[in-house]
């Protein structure tokens, strides 16, 4: 699929981004957060109109996300090593020790403590984070965000790496904070064994062929919960079927840049093997007939 859609885009299956000139990037190529791997990542074309002030809205709250995620996950760690000595609540003679870790610690916390962090978060959001200039994430608090003790990164270049560090750290904390809250909600710790999860469509086919580290029975949509073994039979014989075409087709883009058959794939036609592009643009030299004794054969 990527050889595809690379192909379809630039012209090549290994061919430039750079050539894929509709790209949303052009807009927003040179904005922090554009990395290696993948660069700038914009599946949905979210940002393809160009348009300004709804990607610094999005890189705002991009920004945000992440840096809430970062506490989050340090939320879920931290308390597997430390608690606060004493009284979360002395009037209900509840300690910070018998809150559990996780989710099941709002079952424990009072709801006037709930209410305390909303109220908290709130101030932050209206009073405390002002927007310094038009940049996204910029409240003004410097280094490290503490309140401006630490003074602003001075150096442009060190800054940037800061940033876009941030931005890093921040997207990585949003999967880890989502993968943490999944895991603690199906196995009841943020890292739980997963045979714990119970409801598990895994339980089924957990010993089919296929289920293998790191993921395991991957079935995100939980297509086989049901363990109706005939259409996991089915599924698997479909998953089996185009993982052998798909492997044919990785072979047939790569071949064809270092070898070519010699002599004419039409005669009547003067079409030589040679004069056929490697990939999608093959499809516009090869004869209908051609095409037809394709369909015809893995018919």
């Amino acid at each position: 699929m990527g050889m595809l859609f690379q192909d379809g885009l630039t012209g090549s299956a290994w061919g430039d981004w750079a050539l894929y000139t509709d790209s949303p990037l052009r807009a927003f190529e040179s904005e922090l957060g554009v990395q290696p791997p993948v660069g700038f990542w914009d599946p949905l074309g979210l940002s393809k109109d160009g348009n300004e002030a709804n990607f610094k809205r999005r890189r705002e709250t991009e920004i945000k996300h992440g840096r809430v995620s970062m506490y989050a996950c340090m939320g879920y760690i931290v308390p597997e090593y430390f608690k606060w000595p004493g009284y979360l609540s002395p009037q209900m003679g509840l300690k910070f020790a018998d809150i559990p870790n996780g989710l099941a610690g709002f079952s424990k916390v009072p709801d006037v403590g709930l209410q305390q962090w909303v109220a908290f978060i709130g101030f932050l959001e209206l009073f405390v984070n002002k927007p310094v200039g038009d940049e996204p994430g910029n409240y003004g608090k410097g280094n490290l965000g503490l309140l401006g003790v630490l003074g602003p990164v001075k150096d442009p270049e060190a800054r940037k790496k800061k940033l876009s560090a941030e931005l890093a750290n921040g997207r990585l904390a949003m999967m880890a904070i989502m993968g943490m809250l999944f895991q603690d909600g199906l196995t009841g710790s943020a890292w739980g064994d997963w045979a714990l999860y119970t409801d598990s469509p895994l339980r089924a086919f957990e010993s089919e062929l296929g289920v293998q580290p790191p993921v395991g029975f991957w079935d995100p949509l939980g297509l086989s919960k049901d363990g109706n073994e005939a259409n996991f039979k089915r599924r698997r014989e479909t998953e089996i079927k185009h993982g052998r075409v798909s492997m044919y087709a990785c072979m047939g883009y790569i071949v064809p840049e270092y070898f070519k058959w010699p002599g004419y794939l039409s005669p009547q036609m003067g079409l030589k093997f040679a004069d056929i592009p490697n990939g999608l643009a093959g499809f516009s030299k090869v004869p209908d007939v051609g095409l037809q004794q394709w369909v015809a054969f893995i018919g």
